[in-house]
């Protein structure tokens, strides 16, 4: 039975299966691959989803949700002939649309998907995310971030290694990822992005702009009007996208008038939505440590990349042209349907490898000399840690005679655990002693299904408890969590214990001995250079290292200096050993 994949956005939807060797869309009841995300209910109670749902938007704004994706995970209601729906229950109605048109494309049932999200969704945007799948009659086990999808479906193992960044840009959401890519493995380096940034901002851009100039109050409309008004202001944008001016024109009572726009208009008229765009980018390059010059591509994906003025302002702000993917709408279900393949062991893609990463901060609360009422975040798990991780790090107590540790887990990026989210906690005892002198391990261990199990150990007696803290709404129980977590002990071996990595930690000392004067320090900075790479816990990171470390101490031992290796290659690892 197959699995597909799907793009649940926030203005359209689509899915995709792996067919005849490649990812290939499923096309709708109207043959078209773009499913609106719309839902409508109509007088008698008959739910209409997609293209109809959309044409209500106007006619039936009362009766009609739309742009639900933005309200995942929170407990905002649509209330629709007088039935109140959640988030997940609307995109439910989408999924089991793209369900069904799947299941009449292949002729046979599906029960299983992939299914993308933005990649800076929380956990319980990701939980609600899955109970939409739940409710549709899918099991989603797998979610998949959706500029790794469009990274998955653009790299060309062919190409060779490639570095590139994926602005991907929908109708409610900005993800951007920095990809790594190479011997079949896509590697993702660093996310960032806004999940309340999308086209749609523009539209309502647009149409204050309208309003502006034609004075009318957009707020004294009914929902009637604003949804004409919002309709005519796409549209606008549309025509943008193919005529350098577009005009605007209502006759409407209480919406006549017109305007002019040009792509320069709007720029100016919308400096905050662009500045708002330029924040994750650079705050993801800035994570990845990959510099613009090393970037091979910058890969437009999304609806609203389609927009002139969306990619004149990325190629003003990255210098350089961007690549064409092919239709932007399509890319992120494409990498979604080959994941969902790559899922269910595809012979073909056995060999493809994606990494994921953790997208937010984990750490836990320690005490602040300033503010005792107010905890400090401790990182322990930082943004952008390759996944599966596992992490440790060392706590003491603060007062005299204190007779246990309040371990408290925080999820996100303010320096105040207030400002975070609260996960969970447990308290762990410790013999009375002065401060400082008793302390505990506290060990992170995080998959890519949002598990997490935290274990501390007494450094003095040696005592260890453990939780394991699951995302609200995964379908997981805390036996099913632990069990998911057996498969990751490996990890929990530090780095430096690693066979292959203390093979190479041996071989560099050996040669160190062997040698005299400057190649001596030469070897010296090359080990120093792959310690702190494992001090990191960083699996990627070490992985990259490692393989140049081992063949920096190969040439060494073939009696060549560090300068014969490429003097390139050396001072960028000797810039990442700073």
């Amino acid at each position: 039975m197959p699995i597909i994949g799907i793009d649940l956005g926030t203005t359209n939807s689509l899915a995709a299966v792996w067919k005849e060797g490649r990812s290939q869309l499923i096309p709708n009841a109207f043959g078209e691959y773009l499913t609106p995300s719309v839902v409508s209910v109509d007088a008698d109670g008959s739910i209409l989803v997609g293209k109809a749902a959309r044409e209500r938007l106007i006619s039936h704004p009362e009766q009609s949700a739309a742009s639900f994706k933005r309200a995942m995970g929170t407990d905002q209601r649509f209330v629709l002939v007088d039935k109140a729906f959640t988030p997940e229950e609307l995109s439910a109605l989408v999924l089991r649309r793209l369900k069904e048109d799947a299941e009449a494309f292949l002729g046979q049932p599906v029960t299983e998907a992939v299914v993308s999200v933005p990649a800076y969704f929380n956990d319980a945007q990701r939980a609600a995310t899955k109970r939409a799948g739940m409710l549709a009659g899918l099991t989603v086990d797998r979610l998949i971030n959706e500029p790794s999808a469009a990274a998955l479906a653009c790299y060309d193992p062919a190409q060779g290694d490639a570095s590139f960044l994926v602005y991907d840009f929908g109708g409610g959401t900005l993800d951007v990822s920095v990809v790594d890519c190479f011997e079949n493995v896509v590697n993702i380096l660093a996310v960032s992005g806004d999940n309340a940034l999308g086209g749609n901002d523009f539209d309502m851009a647009i149409a204050h702009m309208y309003c502006q100039k034609n004075q009318i109050d957009f707020h004294a409309l009914n929902k009637e009007k604003q949804a004409i008004l919002l309709r005519q202001a796409e549209q606008c944008k549309r025509t943008l996208s193919e005529s350098p001016v577009a005009m605007m024109v209502l006759e409407l009572d209480g919406l006549k008038g017109s305007m002019a726009l040009t792509g320069q208009q709007l720029i100016e008229q919308a400096q905050t939505l662009f500045s708002r765009m330029r924040t994750p980018l650079l705050r993801a390059l800035k994570d990845s440590g990959i510099s613009l010059s090393e970037l091979q591509a910058v890969v437009p994906v999304g609806g609203s990349c389609k927009m002139p003025v969306v990619r004149q302002y990325l190629n003003h702000l990255l210098g350089q042209k961007l690549a064409n993917p092919g239709s932007p709408d399509t890319v992120v279900a494409l990498g979604a349907g080959m994941y969902a393949a790559m899922k269910a062991r595809e012979n073909s893609l056995r060999e493809m490898v994606l990494t994921d990463i953790c997208p937010f901060t984990l750490g836990v609360g320690v005490h602040n000399p300033a503010d005792e009422e107010n905890l400090l975040m401790s990182p322990i798990i930082e943004r952008n840690s390759a996944l599966p991780t596992s992490k440790i790090e060392s706590y003491y107590t603060v007062s005299d005679n204190q007779t246990q540790l309040k371990i408290q887990v925080f999820q996100g990026e303010a320096l105040y655990c207030k400002e975070n989210q609260k996960l969970g906690e447990l308290n762990l005892p410790v013999p009375p002693a002065p401060a400082g002198k008793e302390g505990a391990s506290v060990r992170f261990t995080y998959d890519i299904n949002g598990i997490l199990e935290v274990e501390a150990t007494s450094l003095s007696t040696h005592q260890t408890i453990s939780t394991v803290l699951v995302g609200k709404g995964s379908g997981l129980t805390e036996a099913q969590a632990k069990e998911r977590l057996q498969e990751l002990e490996k990890l929990k071996i530090h780095p430096r214990e690693q066979e292959e990595n203390r093979l190479l930690l041996a071989k560099g000392e050996r040669l160190w001995e062997e040698a005299l004067g400057e190649q001596r320090e030469q070897i010296a900075q090359v080990v120093q250079m792959f310690a702190q790479a494992l001090a990191s816990q960083e699996q990627g990171r070490i992985a990259r290292t490692r393989a140049k470390v081992a063949e920096m101490l190969n040439r060494l031992e073939e009696g060549l200096s560090l300068d014969e290796l490429g003097e390139e290659d050396y001072e960028g690892e000797e810039g990442e050993m700073e």
